[in-house]
């Protein structure tokens, strides 16, 4: 009874007074109305809590390798210093250059270029050796620069997605509490063995399919990429990987990666990615008019066809 007082409330406005006893029950239809524009949001904000995370994996991965790079240098850099200060003490005695314990001692790279320079009768080779340091010094201040706004721009991306998150989080309790309400919330099994694909699809595109097929019946989850629950990118991610193709993660970078692979909707074939609101969604054509698809929270994987879909259609990708 409370659940549906509370439904009430949230569908419908308020009744002026003395109306309260003919105040009408909310219909199924008005209720999956609301769902529905509920979802479509859900699916931007997912998509958007998803590139965020993207962007930051891939700035993390840029601050890894700079960083990785720097150890190299430092190591260069290291050895070059050791090699000019052998290189002097086998030509000079201890003694004979006057500041000569001061300049090796030097932790400015700098200074102790510059005392070396102003060694007299040096020999190409060791002309050679400081242009080398030089160069080697300049590098490494170059990438641990490199590295450090690298890793600024991973922890911005990962404030972004914190702030992702919690948007998403927040849509996903409404969907959940409305779906709820209504009955109709399914929690899916993340274990399910899905359903065979016989379909008309051949080579990489069927082999995407039976992937698809096979996760039918486990729950949406948003972020999900398998393999116990999926989201509608995550989902035609894993199943063209197992084809053989690598997609991006997100839809919107889907769609982009597909710029010269856009084909139309009148003429798809089993595979084919099929984009809908906004981008915000994606399936995979499954054929025989049917689609193979991570719909939205409180559903679960399955197969519809693409005439009941009801969702507003984008455009397509043939990978």
């Amino acid at each position: 009874m409370a659940a549906g007082l509370a439904l009430a409330a949230f569908l419908l406005p308020a009744l002026p007074a003395g109306d309260a006893l003919a105040e009408p029950k909310p219909t199924i239809a008005e209720a999956k109305k609301k769902l529905e524009k509920l979802n479509d949001q859900a699916d931007k904000i997912v998509e958007k809590y998803n590139q965020a995370g993207e962007k930051w994996k891939k700035a993390r991965a840029r601050y890894r390798t700079l960083n990785g790079a720097l150890e190299k240098q430092n190591a260069k850099v290291a050895g070059l210093r050791r090699e000019l200060v052998t290189m002097a003490v086998s030509s000079y005695q201890v003694g004979t250059v006057t500041g000569w314990e001061g300049l090796v001692t030097q932790a400015d790279p700098g200074a102790l270029l510059s005392g070396m320079a102003a060694v007299d009768q040096m020999s190409a080779l060791r002309a050679q050796s400081l242009t080398a340091f030089e160069e080697a010094t300049e590098t490494l201040r170059t990438d641990r620069d490199k590295a450090k706004a690298a890793l600024a721009e991973a922890d911005g991306y990962r404030d972004e997605l914190a702030k992702e998150k919690a948007k998403a989080d927040k849509m996903v309790k409404a969907q959940v509490k409305l779906l709820r309400e209504l009955g109709a919330y399914r929690a899916g099994n993340p274990d399910s063995p899905g359903i065979t694909y016989t379909g008309p699809a051949s080579g990489s595109a069927r082999e995407a399919l039976e992937f698809a097929f096979a996760q039918v019946g486990k729950p949406y989850q948003y972020g999900g990429t398998g393999p116990g629950g999926w989201d509608c990118s995550g989902l035609v991610q894993a199943a063209w990987r197992a084809g053989g193709v690598s997609l991006p993660r997100t839809t919107w970078e889907q769609w982009s990666w597909g710029a010269g692979r856009r084909v139309s909707l009148d003429d798809l074939q089993p595979g084919d990615l099929i984009f809908s609101e906004g981008l915000g969604h994606v399936s995979l054509f499954a054929g025989g008019g049917q689609i193979v698809h991570a719909p939205q929270t409180g559903d679960v994987v399955k197969v519809v066809d693409l005439s009941s879909y009801g969702r507003r259609l984008v455009g397509a990708v043939r990978p």
